[in-house]
């Protein structure tokens, strides 16, 4: 690999201090992975060419957010030309819907799209209201078969999702298979319509055809004016918070979590992906400051990308997230794994999912849960072999 090549990308980091946005040009030499970082404003280095091995080359998209030695930043522009032609051309974001026909195989399409070599950049859990549904099917409002379309798809929740990739639409749709799940099972046996859908309307999961629709799709369940888009399916009743950490989603490890969940016998009822600011995650994690030695890395861990807020229904009161999770020995190889909590502490999680949560200490964890007044954490590991 050539180490003298370099991709330059235009960043902001906000100054919780100065209350502005500061701009920095951000270098990444993939030969070695260091990066180096101008400020822009005052035309001067800010951090010299530094070996950093938390940031990747698939890190490094238009919109994403990237930490840099604890500093959150957002690419907002591409550096140069060469940055912009070598990473930039082929980039696509499309629309990744599974249909209420499928919620309860959601990691397993996750499993999937991750595999194929996507990265979900947004992730809500959602109810359509008959408008909505209306607008989203409007390419077939002549169609004989709207009122079926419009009445299956708010039969029950939908998983609305933002995926990135190259040529992400085309990969999406070739991943999805043919409309009609019985041409998919003949015609791509290994696609999701073949593997999860039932006909041509009750086919598990949907994609758009074109960049146009793409963005229509996508400004429906994501607007970008900012308001919140169609509801969540949020029930605050008898359930508890499972906060899945953003390493493990980086690592690809949102499906097998979701899995493990509903194989054990909870239901999923609202799921949201969040990016959290470091002020967020101070807030959040405030307990713990003064009190914990690993409290700079816990605060860095939640703000460093995406983590996903899932509301999980506790109906068997004898068997519990808690107990799912396992014993408290992190040495044992067991598929989910109970760390201690240090104390337990009352607060609302402001992630639209609004449960009961407490503190907990310990060593890095993939899930985080919360019952009651208590908390703990969790993880995945793999089974001995």
């Amino acid at each position: 690999m050539n180490h003298s090549e370099r991709f330059v990308f235009i960043a902001e980091w906000y100054d919780p201090n100065a209350s502005l946005f500061r701009r920095y040009e951000l270098l990444f030499y993939p030969g070695d992975g260091s990066v180096e970082m101008h400020d822009v404003k005052n035309h001067r280095t800010f951090l010299k060419r530094t070996k950093y091995d938390d940031l990747h080359l698939e890190d490094l998209f238009i919109g994403n957010k990237v930490n840099i030695f604890s500093r959150q930043l957002v690419l907002i522009d591409y550096g140069d030309q060469y940055t912009a032609r070598q990473l930039g051309s082929r980039k696509e974001k499309t629309l990744a819907l599974i249909k209420p026909d499928a919620i309860s195989k959601a990691g397993e399409i996750i499993e999937m799209i991750n595999k194929a070599g996507f990265t979900i950049t947004k992730l809500k859990m959602m109810m359509l209201s008959r408008k909505e549904a209306t607008d989203f099917h409007v390419d077939h409002q002549s169609r004989p078969f709207l009122n079926e379309l419009i009445q299956f798809i708010t039969s029950g929740p939908i998983i609305a999702m933002e995926i990135l990739r190259d040529d992400a639409i085309c990969e999406w749709k070739r991943l999805l298979g043919p409309a009609n799940s019985g041409v998919a099972r003949t015609d791509a046996p290994g696609s999701v319509r073949a593997l999860f859908g039932t006909d041509g309307i009750r086919n598990a999961a949907h994609g758009p055809d074109s960049f146009a629709c793409a963005a229509r799709e996508m400004e429906l369940f994501f607007p970008s004016s900012g308001v919140c888009g169609p509801a969540n399916t949020a029930k605050f009743t008898d359930c508890t918070c499972c906060i899945i950490k953003p390493h493990a989603i980086s690592e690809g490890l949102l499906g097998k979590i979701l899995m493990a969940i509903r194989d054990a016998g909870f239901e999923i009822s609202a799921m949201q992906m969040f990016n959290m600011d470091r002020v967020n995650v101070e807030e959040f994690y405030e307990v713990y400051k003064g009190v914990v030695s690993e409290y700079n890395e816990m605060v860095t861990e939640m703000y460093s990308g995406p983590c996903v807020a899932i509301e999980i229904q506790q109906n068997n009161p004898t068997k519990t997230f808690r107990e799912f999770c396992g014993p408290a020995d992190p040495k044992r190889r067991l598929s989910l794994r109970h760390i201690s909590p240090a104390g337990a502490w009352r607060r609302q999680l402001t992630l639209q999912i609004r449960v009961e949560l407490s503190a907990v200490a310990g060593e890095r964890s993939y899930v985080k849960t919360a019952k009651g007044p208590q908390l703990i954490s969790a993880a995945v590991e793999e089974e001995a072999s």
